[in-house]
C-alpha cells in the first residue's frame, strides 16, 4: 500500500483530502505544522508528500528542502498562492508538480497516480532476506512481511550495520556514530540497552542478525 504524508494546516481541507485518498486505497499520514510534518516522515517514510506552503511554523518550501537533503520523495505542494515566483522555487527545490488552491479533487487524485507511477520503478536500496526487510530509501522495516515500527536511533544503527557486515563494530566507533556531538552523553549501557530494544524487534530464535562480541562491540552476522 503506497503512503502519502499530507502536510496541511487546515484542518478540514487536511481531513477531506485523507478521506477521498483512503477510499483510493492509499495509507494516509497528516500533519498540521512542520514540526507535525518532521515526527510523521520520521515515524516512517511516504512515498509521496503532498505539501502547503504556508504553515504555522514557517514555509513548506523550508520542508521540501529538508526531505530532499534525506531522500528524493516525490512532493506535491498544495497552495493558495499562485506567483510565479513561488512555483519556480518550489520546482528548483525538486517538487514534482504544484496544485494552487482551491483544486478539483478529481485533478489531485490523477495527479498523485501519475507521480507514484513514474516513481514507483525506480531501484531503492533494501536489504532482505525473506524473514527480514529494511528499505533504506523509506526508512522502512518489515518483519515476516508486517511493518516493524523503528525509532530514527535504531534506523540509523540498522544502516550502520549493514554497510559494515560482517565486521566488528567497536563501542567507541557506535557511540561516536549513532550520537552526534550535541553534548549528549551517552555510554555502553545505553548502547546495550538500545540494541537490545532493536534486536527484540527483529530477531527470533531462528534469526539472528547482531552479536555481541564481549568486552569489544558489535557485529551484523547477515
Amino acid at each position: 500500500m503506497q503512503r502519502i504524508l499530507i502536510v496541511e494546516d487546515d484542518r478540514e481541507l487536511n481531513q477531506g483530502i485523507s478521506y477521498s485518498l483512503k477510499k483510493e486505497g492509499y495509507a494516509i499520514s497528516a500533519a498540521h505544522s512542520l514540526k507535525e510534518a518532521r515526527e510523521r516522515f520520521s515515524e516512517g517514510q511516504a512515498d509521496l508528500i503532498l505539501l502547503d506552503v504556508n504553515l504555522p511554523d514557517g514555509e513548506g518550501f523550508e520542508f521540501c528542502e529538508w526531505v530532499k537533503k534525506k531522500n528524493d520523495i516525490p512532493v506535491l505542494f498544495l497552495t493558495a498562492r499562485d506567483l510565479e515566483e513561488d512555483m519556480l522555487k518550489g520546482y528548483e527545490l525538486g517538487a514534482d508538480d504544484y496544485v494552487t488552491k482551491p483544486f478539483s479533487m478529481n485533478v489531485l487524485q490523477k495527479k498523485i497516480a501519475v507521480i507514484l507511477k513514474r516513481t514507483e520503478g525506480i531501484n531503492r536500496s533494501v536489504f532482505e532476506d525473506g524473514f527480514l526487510k529494511i528499505d533504506f530509501d523509506r526508512s522502512r522495516v518489515e518483519v515476516q512481511g508486517r511493518e516493524c515500527t523503528v525509532t530514527p536511533t535504531e534506523f540509523r544503527m540498522l544502516r550502520l550495520f549493514i554497510e559494515n557486515a560482517g565486521q566488528l563494530l567497536t563501542y567507541s566507533v557506535l557511540l561516536e556514530r549513532l550520537w552526534d556531538s550535541g553534548g549528549q552523553f551517552v555510554d555502553k549501557h545505553t548502547l546495550a540497552v538500545n540494541i537490545n530494544r532493536l534486536r527484540g524487534k527483529i530477531e527470533d530464535e531462528k534469526h539472528k542478525y547482531i552479536s555481541n562480541v564481549y568486552g569489544m562491540g558489535y557485529q551484523w552476522l547477515r
